[in-house]
């Protein structure tokens, strides 16, 4: 069985939030058509929100614009088959019941897009290898930001997101681009 897990699509990312993507309207477009074929597929779709911790930042605080999933995202609560989980950690497994949930659901393949793909997407695909799932991304449906630290040089948010891809590939998940 396959289930979609949709990691922090929230305002946070879009061009007015903290967080700021450059592709967020492609990323959150491709996203929202994953949405569309698993529901009418009848996959289970896990909703991951984000939300700091008091003393990490400004961004992802409970209730705020910033941590709202983006328009058009989120579950649909008439469907049993579509759960929220919150979480104030790069990983959507790690202190949610996010895997409980999905062998609830005889789930062995997990799609999952998102953002940061070098944050919290990156630990998700991770958690869910190392627990045993098949995991898919969809290139199209994540997006980063540009990275600049003073030794180690700059790259941009298309070159971060490759990147963190390009590694999740290495590790074993199967990175397509969303045909």
């Amino acid at each position: 069985m396959n289930a979609l897990i949709i990691v922090d699509a929230q305002n946070e990312f879009s061009p007015e939030g903290m967080r700021p993507v450059p592709n967020h309207r492609e990323a959150l477009s491709a996203i929202l058509a994953q949405v569309e074929s698993a529901r009418k597929q009848n996959w289970p779709i896990a909703w991951v929100r984000h939300h700091n911790k008091p003393h990490e930042s400004k961004a992802f605080i409970p209730g705020e614009w910033g941590s709202e999933l983006s328009p058009g995202s989120g579950p649909d609560f008439s469907l049993e088959s579509e759960q929220l989980f919150e979480k104030d950690v790069y990983g959507a497994f790690t202190t949610t019941d996010l895997e409980v949930w999905l062998r609830e659901k005889g789930v062995d393949t997990v799609l999952i897009a998102g953002f940061y793909t070098h944050m919290c997407l990156s630990t998700s695909v991770r958690e869910a290898l190392v627990r045993g799932f098949n995991v898919l991304v969809d290139s199209r449906a994540t997006g980063a930001c540009d990275l600049a630290h003073n030794t180690l040089g700059r790259q941009s948010a298309d070159e971060v997101r490759r990147t963190a891809l390009l590694q999740l590939a290495a590790m074993g998940a199967k990175i397509f681009d969303g045909s």
